[in-house]
């Protein structure tokens, strides 16, 4: 009886939580305390919080927590899978069917009109930031950190994520030496 409380009440978790984690956290309570009873309105507050501590999705780690308390490491389990069944199962189905419409001729113009609406949006944000950049570093730092991005992407190959990790560091240096010379400059002139 456990694992048929625990199936349809993670299976409804599942299905009617919309919008991540911390908006589900009621449907959870609700299930845990008003319906089945599992614990009172104190434990699942204090269980919810020593949950949010923890890395990783809280309604995950909630569904285990349940699947636990009641049956333990297998109700852990067959609690987060009924959880993750019905995005899984849209998932599948959403996919499906994309795969199935991709090689429509409407869909393929669709994306064709599209396609210059997304280009410019794309290029407008790489002017704002281009912008910004040029303000903040001034047209010679400005027009160099594009150069190396430049480079560092398409010479080099390298991968975006290591390129916005690098410029990242270098821009936390960067404003510590300016705040500096600055100081110096300050102190010099006066």
């Amino acid at each position: 009886m456990a694992y048929k409380q625990l199936a349809l009440a993670m299976l409804r978790t599942g299905i009617f939580g919309f919008g991540g984690g911390p908006s589900v956290m009621p449907l959870f309570r609700h299930e845990a305390v008003n319906t089945y009873k599992w614990m009172s309105h104190d434990d699942f507050g204090e269980t919810l919080a020593i949950a949010n501590t923890l890395p990783g999705p809280i309604a995950t780690k909630m569904s285990a927590y349940l699947g636990y308390q009641q049956k333990g490491w297998f109700g852990a389990v067959w609690a987060t899978l009924w959880h993750i069944l019905p995005t899984s199962l849209a998932m599948i189905l959403l996919f499906s069917v994309v795969d199935l419409i991709s090689g429509s001729a409407v869909i393929a113009g669709m994306i064709g009109a599209v396609t210059p609406v997304i280009a410019v949006l794309l290029g407008q944000m790489a002017y704002d930031f281009g912008k910004k950049a040029v303000q903040g570093f001034g047209w010679v730092m400005g027009i160099g950190t594009f150069i190396l991005a430049f480079v560092l992407l398409q010479g080099f190959n390298l991968h975006p994520g290591f390129v916005i990790i690098g410029f990242i560091i270098y821009g936390l240096f960067h404003y510590r030496l300016v705040d500096k010379w600055r100081r110096r400059q300050k102190g010099e002139s006066e």
